[in-house]
């Protein structure tokens, strides 16, 4: 790419990608594929290696950047921290004024992401149906004895930027999932509007080791053992679906630095039974199953886009 336009078109991905990362179920990767761009990008992202690194450390400073393909990563990247950084409090709105409803459209986002994951497995063997069993198994399990507050010391939020941006390179699994598993999705998004510093640092120098080791890794495994692989990664989709069912009942408070009350620690309930803990509060079920479809509407369309641009 060399005229300016090119890169304007670059950054408007990289907010899409941005967006897409933001939200729970629709992942970067799937907009990296849509937009044309996945294939250059994950090219950019391995040439980040020692012989790059070893012209950087002599000052070779521009044939360091011409290796890396520096213009196309520079470029994407500021698309994506621009969506983050806007998008960031819009979300935080409105989880706090309308729960339900956003928990709901996160449920219908990651329950039917998950089937169109595993199309990609074209025949199934035992090992794919154990992986994608123990997928679900794990996931649940994580979801009932995890507190919903996992733990805030700097080198857990370094392991959940190391795990969370590997997301960005698949195709059907978003960052912000992986990072609402590990229950650290608010955690982040509000460091990142209050500018919270050390914490955006050190949950970047994890997106960074991430992207630059796990994701290595991740390929190989992929190229190995992609069914096995894909399977396991749906499963822990569908079991994580209970972190995100939209009500809960919350059955231990703590306070925190703030002198603000937080849950610590809920479970999943019907919504009558929502209605009798809150003591009258509407559960809203028809909004949440409209919030629902339109969750399993938007990740469909993606794919349906998707499919065509491929076959062109």
């Amino acid at each position: 790419m060399k005229k300016f336009s090119d890169y304007v078109l670059l950054y408007s991905k990289g907010i899409a990608m941005g967006a897409a990362d933001v939200i729970p179920g629709v992942s970067g990767g799937t907009v990296a594929f849509i937009t044309g761009i996945y294939d250059e990008l994950l090219a950019s992202i391995n040439k980040v290696n020692t012989d790059a690194l070893k012209l950087l450390f002599r000052f070779r400073i521009k044939e360091f950047w011409a290796a890396i393909n520096g213009k196309f990563l520079l470029t994407l990247i500021a698309g994506l921290v621009t969506s983050l950084l806007s998008l960031a409090k819009l979300m935080v709105f409105l989880l706090k004024t309308y729960p339900i409803l956003i928990w709901s459209f996160f449920f219908g986002l990651i329950l039917i992401s998950a089937p169109l994951v595993l199309r990609e497995i074209k025949h199934w063997t035992w090992q794919s149906l154990f992986g994608f069993a123990s997928g679900i198994a794990v996931a649940y399990y994580i979801t009932v004895v995890t507190p919903t507050e996992s733990p805030t010391h700097l080198p857990f939020i370094f392991f959940s930027g190391a795990i969370a941006i590997c997301a960005m390179i698949l195709p059907g699994i978003s960052g912000a999932f992986i990072l609402l598993l590990i229950g650290k999705y608010q955690y982040m998004i509000t460091a990142l509007i209050n500018f919270d510093i050390p914490v955006v640092l050190v949950f970047v120098s994890g997106c960074l080791v991430g992207i630059l080791s796990f994701s290595r890794l991740l390929s190989w495994v992929l190229k190995h053992y992609h069914a096995v692989t894909i399977a396991v990664l749906a499963g822990f989709m569908l079991g994580s679906l209970n972190k995100v069912w939209p009500w809960r009942e919350v059955l231990e408070y703590a306070t925190n630095s703030k002198g603000e009350q937080i849950a610590v620690f809920d479970r999943s309930i019907l919504p009558h039974r929502y209605f009798e803990v809150t003591k009258g509060n509407d559960p809203l079920i028809l909004q949440s199953i409209l919030m629902m479809a339109l969750g399993i509407f938007i990740v469909v369309l993606i794919e349906r886009v998707a499919t065509r641009l491929k076959m062109k």
